[in-house]
């Protein structure tokens, strides 16, 4: 192989990594789907399986688990986001910064979810699928109607490779607990480490994002090790 020829095949190769590299980034903001299974409800696959296995075993426990949301898309996402914008800024007259820092208490901002991986998945009980604003701690607590559900999963779900992702650690930052949301964490961790490489600020600095013009860099740095990195720590 003379010089030009292997020049040739040099930058072939980066060109493929490359887009090997963007397709990954764009897969964990969301922008494109990862390799889904499921039926109306999508995770990855490795996640799917493992949650079946967790599902059968929970089931002969008395058990009945059902996933109310996991995959995520970005355009999903942004509707949430900006739905919540809105109805802080016009119905509650909040000023922007602040609407933004309510919304953080729970919602991320479109393409740093880690829903958009297909990994996490958020746990209710099957028996109350009916019971309406299923999402509250409360209902997680004692005498809550998925009390048992919470239980069963404290006891078993780390063997299945489940991890709550937003613990109730006095210490944490960040997203205030969710009881119900659970990350498999084989795969979310790999996943994390490669989110981590993106530019931050060129993702969320969208026009398309309500607010983002008030996504300072102290705030970014602030919403990337609080909002991002203090979760659970066997999730790092």
């Amino acid at each position: 192989m003379n010089l030009k020829s292997s020049l040739l095949f040099f930058l072939i190769i980066c060109n493929i990594n490359f887009s090997q590299q963007k397709m990954n980034l764009d897969i964990l903001q969301g922008i494109k789907n990862p390799v889904l299974v499921g039926d109306t409800i999508k995770l990855e696959q490795n996640t799917y399986h493992a949650f079946i296995k967790m599902e059968e075993a929970a089931k002969k426990d008395g058990i009945n688990l059902k996933i109310v949301s996991a995959h995520r898309g970005y355009e999903r996402q942004k509707f949430i986001w900006n739905r919540k914008f809105k109805k802080f800024t016009e119905e509650y007259s909040l000023e922007p910064i602040k609407a933004i820092y309510e919304i953080i208490k729970y919602s991320t901002i479109p393409g740093t979810s880690r829903h958009h991986w297909g990994t996490e998945i958020d746990i209710i009980d099957e028996d109350f699928s009916d019971e309406e604003n299923v999402l509250m701690s409360s209902k997680y607590e004692k005498k809550g109607i998925f009390y048992e559900v919470k239980q069963w999963m404290n006891s078993n779900s780390e063997k299945f490779g489940f991890y709550i992702t937003y613990n109730n650690d006095p210490e944490r930052k960040g997203f205030e607990h969710e009881p119900w949301h659970y990350s498999y964490a084989p795969v979310s961790k790999k996943m994390l480490a490669l989110f981590l490489k993106s530019d931050l600020k060129k993702l969320i600095k969208k026009d398309e994002i309500n607010g983002s013009e008030h996504f300072t860099e102290e705030f970014i740095e602030k919403y990337k090790n609080e909002n991002i990195l203090d979760i659970n720590p066997n999730l790092k």
